[in-house]
């Protein structure tokens, strides 16, 4: 489907990307010769995810440690892209968090722990690279993660609903205010593909819930890493100047057939949640630890 050297000469920033669905992009766009660079919290994971992508693929791979809702440390990464390795050609925009909390229990700071990434860090990278490209006469494109949630809302996981609905509106905006300077923006909205800290936090305790939703989509599959991968490569590809402002969802036709994610937990009990909160309170310890140990 793609030339080998589809990306040779170009320079791709992946928020969030030494893990999950931002590693599966990394994966596919190093294969097709981009220069990767990959920003997340946790040094060793960045490091490690480096290590594969050059082993695999040949590719020059630069990790970047810090912590996309400070605004500064995200101006200090794009001053040292810009000096070190030369100007992006493209940005991914994965990096995220989430987690399932009825509404009424969310604290402030649970509340601030995902819009804080989502919304506001995902400006704050979009607008870096944005203004970068303005100033130096450069086009470039901007690749957002959302969530089809954006289309159908989704109960229990307000916060991420509501950011992730921000940076689709973002997207169109963006595409009409910085395509004339061109600067294209798109949006991916995956459906379901299993990744450990997503199910860790989304569905806790769900080990039958995956060949429940495999069953129920279309398809009768789940999306992979391989899936959001070559969208993300097609979307990105230096030909495709003439798409802009579009949100694609790749879910196999889910929420086409089955709605909004997340509505069997309306029939939860107090139990039931107060065992979610323990399996997603572990999760954020061993991740916690993982990172202290970077």
């Amino acid at each position: 489907m793609f030339q080998s050297d589809l990306f040779a000469g170009q320079r791709v920033l992946v928020t969030g990307g030494g893990t999950g669905l931002g590693l599966a992009m990394a994966e596919q766009l190093a294969a097709l010769g981009a220069e990767l660079h990959l920003c997340g919290r946790r040094a060793a994971v960045l490091d490690e995810a480096a290590h594969r992508l050059r082993e695999r693929h040949g590719a020059k791979v630069v990790p970047h440690s810090l912590d996309i809702r400070l605004p500064q440390a995200v101006e200090t990464m794009m001053d040292t892209i810009w000096r070190d390795h030369g100007p992006l050609d493209s940005l991914v925009n994965n990096a995220a968090g989430n987690f399932i909390s009825r509404t009424e229990d969310l604290s402030v700071g649970g509340f601030h722990a995902i819009s804080d990434i989502v919304f506001r860090g995902t400006f704050y990278t979009t607008q870096a690279a944005g203004k970068r490209w303005i100033a130096g006469g450069r086009a470039g494109c901007v690749l957002s993660i959302v969530v089809t949630w954006v289309a159908t809302g989704a109960p229990f996981v307000v916060p991420s609903a509501m950011s992730k609905a921000g940076v689709d509106v973002m997207t169109k905006s963006l595409a009409v205010e910085w395509g004339p300077k061109g600067i294209r923006l798109n949006a991916i909205a995956p459906g379901m593909i299993p990744t450990d800290g997503a199910t860790a936090r989304l569905r806790p305790g769900s080990d039958n819930q995956q060949a429940r939703r495999a069953h129920e989509n279309p398809t009768r599959r789940l999306g992979d890493g391989g899936d959001i991968g070559r969208l993300a490569a097609f979307l990105l590809a230096p030909q495709n100047t003439w798409i802009n402002g579009q949100t694609i969802t790749l879910d196999g036709g889910d929420a086409l057939a089955n709605g909004a994610y997340f509505t069997s937990y309306q029939d939860w009990t107090d139990a039931d949640w107060h065992a979610a909160r323990e399996r997603i309170a572990s999760a954020d310890t061993a991740a916690k630890a993982q990172r202290g140990a970077s």
